[in-house]
């Protein structure tokens, strides 16, 4: 029952991304992808920090500079990329296959054994995605598929490596998400001044909507997915993924007034069923002994570094 709480919990998060596109395209300003990346990370990882009351210490600066921009900082400029080259349903069903990354990458750095039955949740949760988002004028473009296959790529080594290094002794959850979320933040800067200029003019929509983007969209959802990733398999937690994407279909549908045809009604079920029994298959998998990422001993903390060092995390 707490392992069913949990995961109600942390598919809030990828529920909560599902209204992205529905909040972006009618509240906030047209074509500023990476303000919009700007406004959903740094305020809320500030926030979060200020609530936290807690600032990294010693290598936890780097470590939460890399997650931050394995989470955030390069996974967000990359989707949208991949949003602009490539009609929404190729670039969803490029997102769609990060779980099958994370479960190699979780067979690697974890030691979580890639089952046949597991691999086969994600391949159809990944299939019942297309059925609801590809269209058949979808075109294709080297450079946006690029951009969303490396995106998932970066999002699925985030994921493992929050598992991995796990958070500080006397740390919490919030804490470590507002660094990461500022550390991303940070990082889109940058970016987001050399390609887009100036920031927009706000009217009262864009506020709103940049308010439930900063709080709920990512400071609460962000918490709740990182909060998940300490308490299951990160196998397990990416594998809510496909929740996303259904989530802005139903939206469409029921906001929109997007119409769902029945074929995009047999994948979204598709979808769900795979998504739950990814869930079942991960609750019957033991977890892995051999590594323990939220140890909070020197001793783990030295052990991790020397696994870096010798090649065992490659991301």
């Amino acid at each position: 029952m707490k392992r069913f709480a949990t995961v109600a919990l942390t598919a809030l998060a990828p529920i909560s991304w599902g209204s992205t596109y529905a909040v972006a395209t009618e509240l906030l300003p047209p074509d500023r992808p990476l303000f919009t990346g700007v406004m959903r990370a740094l305020p809320a990882g500030l926030l979060l920090t200020a609530l936290a009351r807690r600032l990294p210490t010693g290598a936890w600066w780097w470590k939460a500079a890399v997650l931050g921009t394995l989470n955030i900082g390069a996974f967000f400029p990359l989707l949208f990329l991949s949003a602009y080259r490539l009609p929404g349903g190729v670039a969803a069903v490029l997102g769609s296959a990060g779980p099958l990354f994370v479960v190699g990458l979780a067979a690697l750095v974890l030691g979580e054994r890639a089952r046949l039955r597991t691999v086969l949740a994600a391949v159809v949760g990944a299939f019942g995605v297309s059925m609801v988002v590809l269209t058949a004028a979808a075109r294709l473009d080297l450079v946006g598929i690029v951009a969303g296959v490396v995106s998932s790529a970066s999002m699925a080594a985030g994921t493992v490596m929050t598992k991995r290094w796990g958070r500080p002794e006397g740390v919490g959850p919030l804490a470590v998400t507002g660094w990461q979320l500022t550390a991303g933040g940070l990082v889109i800067i940058p970016v987001a001044a050399l390609v887009e200029g100036a920031p927009p003019a706000l009217d009262g929509k864009a506020f709103l909507g940049y308010g439930y983007m900063m709080l709920i969209n990512t400071g609460i959802a962000y918490w709740l997915w990182f909060r998940g990733i300490g308490r299951l398999t990160a196998t397990s937690v990416t594998l809510l993924g496909p929740l996303s994407p259904l989530t802005a279909a139903v939206i469409g549908w029921a906001a929109l007034g997007q119409s769902l045809s029945p074929i995009q009604l047999v994948g979204m079920a598709i979808a769900f069923g795979a998504t739950v029994a990814g869930q079942l298959f991960a609750a019957r998998t033991p977890a892995p002994a051999a590594v323990e990422p939220f140890s909070s001993t020197e001793e783990n903390d030295r052990n991790v570094s020397m696994d870096l060092t010798d090649g065992e995390v490659r991301r």
